[in-house]
């Protein structure tokens, strides 16, 4: 069997999008953090909302779990939320992402 990479799980995400936005959660920077058991075969993502109150959180979760479940290698998937550190687009989007949100530093 073979052991997913970070980057592969990251590939496997950038098509997945948020609703509202239509931009990349990759991109949005609202993937906090990967981490995968080498064991087991087993992804724990952590992903953030631009908001708490999303409306849109439950369809981005399953979308995120769809998208991981295709990494080669993937047994299972977690995906759990967080909301500490708050999104902030300016420090969390990729350069991508905020030419799309309309930043420009």
């Amino acid at each position: 069997m073979s052991v997913p990479s970070i980057q592969t799980v990251i590939e496997k995400l950038q098509p997945v999008m948020d609703p509202e936005m239509n931009i990349s959660i990759v991109d949005l920077g609202l993937v906090r953090g990967i981490n995968i058991d080498d064991a087991t075969g087993n992804i724990d993502i952590d992903l953030t909302l631009t908001s708490p109150m999303c409306p849109m959180g439950p369809e981005i979760m399953a979308a995120t779990t769809q998208a991981a479940m295709q990494v080669p290698g993937a047994a299972k998937v977690h995906v759990d939320l967080v909301f500490a550190p708050p999104w902030n687009p300016r420090q969390d989007a990729t350069e991508d992402g905020k030419a799309a949100l309309g930043i420009w530093d």
